[in-house]
């Protein structure tokens, strides 16, 4: 299967998970009749979105079409779908060859930057490989009790048993948000064998993320609080946020910051 295949494939399946969430009243439409499935019918996202129900169901089995930017949009209104998601189509839908993934070094200058760092940070790659970290992100997460072909955000965060200790009950939480928004790098990327391998290892390795991948949840990558158990430090609060390498867009620094409990007025 081609990029561009592929691309379709993956947009096809996205629009029908869209379509199956979607009652009729969320969308203004009344119907009494039982429905055999749920969420809406093709042919009522067709009218919705002004386009013919040959040319919606030809969408959704991944043909070889190529909707226009008023069709994605009339599309994102038609489904209701968020900012993100809107975005993920029109990605999905650009018709540019893509060479196969390769996997990114980290440059020496970026790693001697992190390693100056008093807070964490760590370094990923397009496929959310870990390419780098300096000390502090190691005390935390203990990175380089990984193995090399383990040394992926997505590996560490859903398989590794100390990774559901370190995050404690809002681990569910925080690993299905990191699924969501993996989601949208891997469906660009779903035909490429090392993509093909991290989803499978990651398959085996945690119960849960068949159920989740299932949902075809798209999230952006954000800025946020964790708050994690230490085994020696005990419960830290951190900010964290990602940032864009100018000299390599597909590497992020994703930096650490712990929040200081504030002392009481005295």
């Amino acid at each position: 299967m081609s990029v561009i295949e592929n691309s379709r494939s993956q947009l096809g399946d996205f629009l029908r998970s869209r379509r199956e969430k979607l009652q009729p009243q969320d969308v203004g439409l009344t119907d009494g009749r039982r429905r055999r499935t749920a969420g809406l019918r093709r042919e009522e996202v067709a009218e919705l979105a002004g386009i013919s129900v040959d040319w919606y169901v030809r969408l959704e089995q991944g043909r070889s079409v190529n909707p226009s930017i008023s069709t994605i949009n009339a599309l994102a209104r038609a489904l209701k779908l968020s900012k993100v998601e809107h975005l993920h189509i029109k990605n999905l839908t650009r018709s540019g060859e893509r060479r196969g993934f390769q996997p990114e070094s980290i440059p020496h200058s970026l790693q001697r930057m992190i390693d100056a760092m008093k807070q964490p940070a760590y370094v990923t790659g397009q496929r959310w490989d870990l390419l780098g970290w300096n000390k502090a992100a190691n005390d935390l997460f203990a990175f380089d009790q990984l193995a090399g072909d383990e040394r992926n955000t997505l590996i560490s965060m859903l398989t590794r048993p100390s990774a559901r200790k370190l995050f404690g009950a809002a681990w569910a939480d925080q690993a299905k948000r990191l699924v969501a928004e993996f989601r949208a790098t891997h469906d660009l990327w779903a035909d490429d064998p090392a993509f093909r391998d991290l989803l499978q290892r990651v398959r085996k390795g945690c119960p849960e993320f068949s159920v989740w991948w299932k949902t075809h949840d798209i999230r952006r990558t954000a800025a946020g609080i964790k708050r994690l158990h230490h085994p020696k430090k005990g419960v830290l609060s951190f900010e964290h946020a990602s940032f864009q390498s100018n000299d390599d867009p597909s590497l992020r620094v994703v930096i650490y910051t712990l929040i200081r409990p504030r002392r009481p007025n005295t």
